[in-house]
């Protein structure tokens, strides 16, 4: 898994974790240990507004 340095509001625990979660026998992170241990205690979660819900919502199944 590669991090690297971007915008604070992508580097969120919650990415972390489905990166680490995702992978089925061997995960190397590769990035640096300050953005990492940033990640780690960014709990922030912000809103999405993706318009998915809506965009589901005019399928017709």
């Amino acid at each position: 898994m590669c991090i690297p340095q971007t915008a604070p509001m992508l580097l969120t625990r919650n990415l972390l974790y489905t990166g680490i979660t995702r992978a089925k026998k061997l995960l190397i992170v590769i990035g640096n240990k300050n953005i990492i241990n940033y990640m780690i205690n960014n709990t922030d979660s912000k809103i999405r507004n993706t318009g998915l819900e809506y965009k589901l919502k005019q399928i017709k199944f």
